[in-house]
């Protein structure tokens, strides 16, 4: 695994565990406000990012 296929995965994984903390904060319900689906886009965004750069990297 290259250098920056590591860094994409431990990015993507500390974007994952901000979306596990939204859904913590919004338990049980899930129901985000405005701030918290512009901070879920953000993080799905990186992590999406960071895939690409796995493929890249690995396939």
């Amino acid at each position: 695994m290259s250098q920056r296929a590591a860094e994409a995965l431990f990015t993507a994984l500390f974007s994952l565990t901000d979306i596990r903390a939204l859904l913590r904060e919004t338990a049980p319900s899930h129901e985000f406000d405005d701030a918290q689906k512009t901070a879920a886009e953000k993080y799905l965004a990186t992590v999406k990012k960071q895939i690409a750069i796995l493929e890249e990297e690995l396939l």
